[in-house]
């Protein structure tokens, strides 16, 4: 009876931890989606000196491929039935799991410092936009992508360019009070309307501000690298509970 136990517990040990390794592969897929950052979002992060949400997605890149390596070796311990083995394997995989909660908490709480407020945001957008340091030449690149890919003009709306001194309007003057990324573009052909966009005409610039868009695009990292994180740790945490038990009725 307890032959069978054992038999039966190895076949589930094994079969959770193939699952562990896909779900580890998968972590470490998604953190590397966040640190390449396809939405160009690092520059504001770290304009604010809170980039720890690329903090944590380097850390998952480690968990989640050592989740991946652990769980291949508890296949191979669970199969060779050796107490030893298994429980090295449950040193590693607690070491992993601790790890992995702090990248998860680590994301969590640098989206809520980000996006809790927008003046955050229009600081550094006025006060880098078109500074010719390194950081403002960042900043700039990525207002400018910002813009063109939401249609989008300021944080809040377009009439944070006028409403607050910035870098911007102290080197433009009077020539352009907003970028030239606010205005309505045709493909291939530039601005559509150069002299109403000057004017502000509400068809010839865009209307909206881009702080809703930057969220939505943080909170696509913070669910990539926190709420899936915190998925694979619940079903790691199950895991090591099957492993436990399967380890403690070993002879």
């Amino acid at each position: 009876m307890a032959g069978g136990c054992i038999i039966a517990l190895m076949v589930i040990v094994v079969i959770l931890n193939i699952f562990a390794a896909a779900t580890g592969l998968a972590l470490c897929a998604l953190a590397i989606w966040v640190v390449v950052d396809p939405y160009k979002m690092y520059p504001i992060c770290a304009a604010s000196g809170k980039n720890d949400i690329f903090a944590a997605a380097w850390i998952a890149i480690f968990t989640g491929f050592a989740y991946f390596c652990t769980a291949i070796f508890g296949v191979f311990a669970a199969l060779r039935k050796k107490r030893s083995l298994m429980l090295t394997y449950l040193i590693l995989m607690f070491i992993i799991y601790v790890f992995e909660c702090a990248s998860c908490i680590t994301a969590v709480t640098n989206r809520d410092f980000l996006l809790g407020n927008s003046n955050q945001v229009k600081y550094q957008m006025l006060r880098y936009y078109t500074d010719n340091s390194v950081q403002g030449t960042q900043i700039t690149s990525t207002w400018d992508k910002v813009m063109q890919d939401a249609q989008c003009c300021g944080t809040d709306t377009p009439l944070d360019w006028v409403q607050y001194n910035s870098t911007f309007m102290q080197n433009s003057g009077s020539t352009n009070l907003w970028p030239i990324n606010c205005c309505v573009s045709n493909p291939g052909t530039g601005v559509a309307d150069p002299s109403g966009c000057k004017l502000g005409l509400s068809s010839a610039m865009f209307n909206k501000g881009c702080f809703s868009y930057i969220q939505s695009t943080l909170n696509r990292y913070t669910w990539a690298i926190s709420w899936y994180g915190f998925s694979v740790q619940m079903f790691m945490f199950f895991v090591l509970l099957i492993a436990i038990v399967y380890v403690i009725l070993l002879d």
